[in-house]
């Protein structure tokens, strides 16, 4: 009987491969997406609201605006990844009109990060916060 309705679904006749198989196994339903992009939606801007209520802290408070607010952008980033999903996100992500933005969107990320933890410089955190927003404006 499966066979039949792999031929009637316009399927090979012949056995799924394993890879097949995981793809069928781990799509989501609408429902489920929705749940989850909400959810990631919802830690990113509390993650960024975080970052700049955590901004006024004496000595720390940039360095931990920076980590919160990167935090904040790359759970946003994820939760679009429910709605489409991983493989199309990428795809559009590094289509020609956006290329630019996204390596520079990436790179920003990577260097806030950087810069807070191992070069431990807060300004140069910052200037790598306000051109990650402008990377995802553009």
């Amino acid at each position: 009987m499966d066979k039949l309705k792999r031929v009637l679904s316009g399927r090979d006749a012949e056995e799924p491969s394993g890879l097949a198989e995981v793809i069928d196994a781990t799509s989501l339903g609408w429902g489920t997406r929705m749940k989850g992009f909400v959810a990631c939606f919802a830690i990113g801007c509390l993650c960024s609201i975080l970052g700049s209520c955590l901004l006024w802290i004496p000595k720390k408070g940039l360095v931990l605006f920076a980590v919160f607010y990167t935090l904040g952008n790359i759970a946003s980033i994820g939760s679009t990844m429910f709605l489409m999903g991983p493989v199309k996100q990428l795809k559009r992500m590094f289509e020609p009109t956006r290329l630019i933005a996204t390596i520079v969107m990436l790179l920003c990320l990577i260097l806030t990060l950087c810069s807070a933890f191992w070069w431990r410089k807060a300004g140069l955190a910052l200037l790598f916060c306000i051109l990650q927003f402008f990377a995802m404006a553009w």
